[in-house]
């Protein structure tokens, strides 16, 4: 099924769907807004209006004058010098997006691209003919979007079916041709920030479902440890505002209904350590962050992140040469979701601790069969233990990295981007934290004595477990087991819960409001490409 980008913007949910693998379509006045704006930009070179990068050099040299004749090479010259990418190359599903967020910015009929470029951007995403686009060296949005335009014009790389091939051979197996840039295409090319607006959409698709999944692992833990159930009462929660801790609250109470082994424990401690207590106040919180940082990264992609912006009429075109580029919202909101994605998973760390130490968790120690020939879990903890600190890390903010480039015309930089690529690394390590939890939750229920039942969804979940891992006996190496507990997190949705509630979106929207969806089941889609289609991207390298 398609994706059509209409006369309203994509949002986050379609841009997740492209980078699933979906089509990508322009409707008619998509393409109409797009050859308008194209109007405009030979308007304004006719007329000789002074433009940034149309007749004038970029960055420190925007006060230098591009006369007509030179337009074209100015264009060219642009993608060549910003394709200065570094490192390995994005996987499938974060290139996908970037191309779905690009044409998404052109579709708005204020870039000045003519037709024929954003058709052959969408050809090649549609053929899954990609672009190979180094991961770093950007502090914006420049140089990922260069090595994509590139193959436009023969220039560059693709992977196509697990080839690596130059970007002239790939536009010739798809029967297109290397375009001639014309005036401002290269710039707008490389312009906006449809990296960053791109990736945050599908860190956050992945990062919904991981605290889908952080919750009922949460839930697991919480019975293996015979916590009191007091701490997810609904009139007790009711008592603070938070649409995610009511929500949580409810997914709870849903995921342990009828336990039998926590009715067995009711009111035999006060409380409870506070990484199960506060399950709903902190996996809560961050499905806060999680609604807060849908609203910002929607309005970016119903946004026109250009400069310069072309608008006005052919009889009166106006260009604005300012600075709508610059990704402030966005990277703040994936600094946000970086550091809300990094706490969850510091506590999932600290519930395995608690399931692993035989001190707290009435359990053999480290989960392993009696004796000290067997380690068992001992040293799962140690990896979610360097995964929190390495999570910590990366959370420092990149919107506060600063620098200053281009000979003092660019001294404030937000680094959008890397704010976003370090937002989805976090939640990778984040899902490799809660799968060693669910390991480990399985197997305390494996070790449990007595004969309580479990609840019903819990008993389910390690049923799910139990198909595809055995009980641990220290018989195999463990990593293997662990990566299959990934897949299971990254690849698809968590057993659906009973009566799991539903998240209200964090500020109301009217139907005049672009761009404005809640986060939904569609997300999903964007998981199914993660890390197996980045590995084939990467490993081609």
């Amino acid at each position: 099924m398609a994706v059509i980008r209409s006369d309203r913007p994509l949002d986050l949910a379609q841009v997740a769907a492209v980078a699933a693998g979906a089509a990508l379509e322009l409707s008619a006045e998509a393409r109409a807004r797009i050859a308008a704006a194209r109007v405009l930009v030979e308007q304004i070179v006719e007329r000789g209006i002074r433009a940034y990068g149309v007749n004038t050099g970029v960055g420190a040299l925007c006060d230098v004058t591009v006369s007509r004749t030179e337009q074209r090479a100015l264009s060219r010259n642009i993608l060549m010098s910003h394709a200065v990418g570094v490192g390995t190359p994005l996987g499938v599903a974060e290139t996908r997006a970037i191309m779905a967020a690009a044409v998404n910015n052109y579709a708005h009929g204020h870039s000045g691209i003519r037709l024929e470029v954003v058709d052959q951007l969408v050809a090649l995403l549609n053929a899954d003919c990609l672009p190979e686009v180094p991961a770093f060296g950007s502090v914006g949005y420049l140089s990922h979007m260069a090595h994509i335009a590139l193959v436009c014009i023969g220039e560059g790389h693709v992977r196509y079916r697990g080839e690596r091939i130059n970007g002239r051979d790939a536009l010739q197996m798809l029967g297109l041709e290397p375009l001639v840039l014309e005036a401002k295409e290269g710039l707008s090319l490389v312009n906006g920030t449809p990296c960053v607006t791109g990736l945050a959409a599908l860190a956050l698709a992945r990062a919904e479902r991981l605290l889908d999944w952080t919750d009922v692992v949460a839930a697991m833990s919480f019975e293996n440890l015979r916590g009191q159930l007091a701490a997810f009462d609904a009139e007790s929660l009711a008592l603070r505002i938070s649409p995610g801790l009511t929500l949580v609250g409810e997914r709870m109470r849903s995921a342990l209904a009828d336990s039998g082994i926590l009715a067995a424990v009711v009111g035999q401690r006060t409380q409870d350590p506070l990484s199960m207590r506060t399950i709903p106040h902190v996996h809560g919180a961050v499905r806060d962050v999680l609604s807060a940082t849908t609203v910002v990264v929607n309005r970016e992609l119903a946004s026109i992140t250009d400069n310069p912006i072309v608008a006005g009429t052919p009889e009166d075109p106006r260009v604005y040469s300012q600075a709508h580029a610059v990704g402030a919202s966005i990277a703040l909101a994936m600094d946000s979701l970086a550091t809300a994605i990094a706490q969850v998973a510091a506590m999932a760390e600290r519930r395995l601790d608690r399931l692993v130490n035989p001190l707290v968790s009435g359990l053999p120690a480290f989960l392993a069969e009696p004796g000290g020939t067997c380690s068992g879990f001992m040293i799962a903890q140690y990896t979610a233990a360097s995964l929190v600190a390495q999570n910590r890390r990366l959370a420092l903010p990149a919107s506060l990295d600063g620098g200053i480039t281009s000979g003092l015309q660019e001294d404030h930089l937000c680094h959008a981007t890397p704010a976003a690529l370090k937002a989805l690394e976090i939640v990778d390590n984040a899902g490799r934290i809660v799968a060693i939890e669910l390991l480990a939750a399985a197997q305390a229920y494996d070790l449990q004595t007595g004969d309580m039942p479990r609840a019903p969804y819990t008993d389910s979940l390690w049923r799910s477990v139990r198909r595809v891992v055995p009980t641990y006996c220290d018989d195999r190496p463990l990593a293997e087991d662990m990566a299959v507990a990934f897949r299971m997190i990254a690849d698809a949705a968590p057993p659906p819960l009973p009566n799991p509630g539903k998240m209200r979106p964090a500020v109301a929207r009217t139907t005049e409001e672009p761009g404005y969806t809640p986060v939904d089941a569609t997300l999903h889609m964007a998981a199914g490409t993660h890390d197996a289609a980045a590995n084939e991207h990467q490993s081609a390298a």
